[in-house]
């Protein structure tokens, strides 16, 4: 019998305890025996009724439940989205782990790792820091990466500052919300990167740089994937990893619907 407790022992193994961490079980009963589980980037409404309707009976979410970072119970007023989620979730009894910073402390990191993995770039990583990979591929235009980017991910666009024709061989590739100027502006002098490819940043940071760097004539790129876009794989690959373990248990990847229309 394994229990959900045994599933977040597992999880948590491979680093240190963490002092301070957003990680932890939001919903459910840690004693309780495991009949199915779910990884997913968030545990939106959406997937939480897949989950059910699945026999499952713990998600194993990268963001938090309530549309918040920090706190564990989100929006403890009356908000009818809220109230209406919080709902269903005691009713149905499902467990929800939040499994964030344990992941992000694999090493390599797990949620990069999954990422890297989707976009069959497993060989050509020439470094591994704490919060990017260096990566040396064959070299493709901007326009070409975008479009294997797009086809691997199963995603329908990206965003591009850079001239779509530029070579690049050099990528400097970041997770999740890892594109503010601070992590990604060095890359490229310091790895000497032709371009960055991210999740999610302040719009007026590395985008602003890069497109400075193109105006004064410098052949430098950014691409970004959207947050959810660049940590799905992670999950995905967490789901793997938990089907290796527990064999006997249903594991399932879910992806949610996190694109914005485009008109």
């Amino acid at each position: 019998m394994i229990l959900i407790k045994d599933v977040l022992n597992t999880l948590m193994e491979p680093v240190s305890r963490l002092e301070h961490t957003v990680d932890g079980l939001e919903s459910g009963d840690p004693e309780s025996e495991v009949s199915g589980m779910i990884t997913t980037f968030m545990a939106t409404q959406d997937v939480i009724e897949q989950a059910i309707r699945a026999g499952a009976n713990l998600i194993i979410a990268h963001e938090g439940t309530f549309y918040s970072h920090q706190d564990k119970k989100g929006l403890e007023r009356e908000d009818s989205v809220y109230q209406e989620k919080q709902k269903l979730i005691e009713q149905s009894g499902i467990a929800i782990y939040r499994f964030h910073d344990y992941l992000h402390r694999y090493e390599p990191d797990g949620i990069m790792t999954g990422l890297i993995k989707e976009l069959e770039w497993e060989l050509l990583v020439t470094e591994n820091q704490p919060t990017a990979s260096i990566l040396t591929i064959p070299t493709m235009t901007v326009n070409d990466i975008a479009e294997h980017v797009k086809q691997r991910l199963g995603i329908s666009y990206v965003r591009v500052i850079g001239e779509r024709s530029m070579p690049c061989s050099r990528i400097g590739l970041l997770a999740g919300y890892r594109g503010g100027g601070v992590t990604s502006i060095p890359l490229f002098e310091e790895q000497n990167v032709d371009m960055v490819l991210y999740g999610e940043g302040p719009e007026w940071e590395t985008p602003e740089y890069v497109r400075d760097a193109v105006h004064q004539g410098r052949k430098k790129a950014l691409m970004v994937l959207g947050h959810a876009q660049s940590e799905e794989p992670g999950m995905k690959h967490v789901a793997n990893t938990l089907q290796a373990h527990f064999p006997s248990i249903p594991v399932q990847f879910i992806s949610g619907k996190h694109g914005f229309h485009i008109i």
